[in-house]
């Protein structure tokens, strides 16, 4: 197993797809680290040498923020919405859909399970 930003990347996989596993790194910018290193991404990560594993990792810690520092970014950014008392920070803090998605039938992932209401069927 490659480690790349402190995250085991699987072997048996296209360089493009198993680079996905690292948060903050999405097929696009997989391509683009694979384009950047001169690999092909359709190569295997079993198949990479020692040099062209290296070069991944600090193409990745020179051009990208990734793993522990964006989770942190992120949640910095959340704080400060809620801290502000923001509409968007309100909806964070109540546990609510932020983008403006409707909540009378569905947002179920957000609100959690349903809770029953006495007399509410009848």
């Amino acid at each position: 197993m490659a480690r790349i930003a402190g995250v085991n990347i699987p072997t048996n996989k296209p360089v493009a797809i198993s680079l996905r596993y690292i948060y903050g790194i999405g097929p696009v910018n997989a391509v683009e680290i694979c384009d950047k290193t001169k690999i092909e991404p359709t190569k295997r990560v079993n198949e990479l040498s020692d040099a062209e594993v290296l070069a991944i990792r600090e193409v990745i810690d020179r051009d990208y923020v990734v793993e522990g520092d964006l989770r942190r970014e992120v949640s910095i950014n959340i704080k400060r919405l809620v801290d502000l008392g923001c509409y968007r920070g309100l909806r964070h803090r109540k546990g609510l859909p932020v983008r403006g998605q409707r909540t009378h039938t569905n947002a179920r992932t957000r609100k959690g399970p349903a809770k029953a209401i006495a007399g509410k069927k009848k």
